[in-house]
């Protein structure tokens, strides 16, 4: 392991030419490094990264989903669901985050990463389970947080608050049930009371 981190525009050329066509955008910000790979070269450059000598990033430390549906309300446009990894290379000291997008929000499906870095399993269950994102070819793709009977994915920005149901213990019946959830959704503005001298502070 070497202890100098390279500079982060070094690394973006490293990955330029590791990557090449495999790469949409690699752009630094904050002294941090993401690369942005479409779907269909999503494997290929994932694999690149690991075993390329520049890159070498061995640890994939972690993997979620994001929901971009209010892109627009900012003037960004694209597809709704993409996914997020954060790459580590302990010989080499770098570190690069690796952006993926979902091409049908229908139906949000990027190929799985677990064959590359086992670490991957859970964190993709976790993505699917939350936003419903189905990673092609892993091998055990269920929920990992949430019941069995869920319906829905929470984390996706049109998921109401509150749910879909609630479950209660039923003592007649001797067994957890689900209800239509009962609480009336309701917007709290919390009231801000500004006293003078308040606390004995001036």
């Amino acid at each position: 392991m070497t202890d100098i981190a390279l500079h982060p525009e070094q690394i973006k050329l490293n990955l330029a030419a590791t990557l090449g066509d495999k790469a949409a955008d690699i752009c630094v910000a904050l002294g941090e490094v993401t690369v942005t790979v479409a779907a269909a070269h999503y494997v290929a450059a994932m694999t690149l990264l690991r075993d390329a000598p520049n890159c070498r990033f061995e640890q994939l430390v972690d993997l979620c989903g994001m929901d971009y549906s209010a892109y627009r309300e900012v003037g960004r446009d694209g597809p709704r669901y993409g996914v997020v990894s954060h790459l580590l290379s302990l010989s080499l000291n770098q570190r690069v985050r690796v952006v993926v997008m979902c091409p049908d929000d229908d139906f949000p499906v990027v190929a799985s990463v677990n064959d590359i870095w086992n670490s991957a399993n859970w964190y993709e269950r976790e993505a699917f389970d939350l936003f419903g994102i189905v990673f092609e070819g892993h091998n055990d793709l269920r929920r990992i947080l949430t019941d069995y009977g869920f319906i829905g994915h929470p984390f996706r920005k049109d998921f109401p608050v509150s749910g879909h149901v609630e479950m209660r213990y039923d003592a007649e019946r001797a067994r957890v049930i689900y209800e239509p959830v009962s609480i009336e959704p309701r917007e709290i503005t919390p009231r801000i009371i500004r006293e003078d001298k308040y606390g004995g502070l001036h």
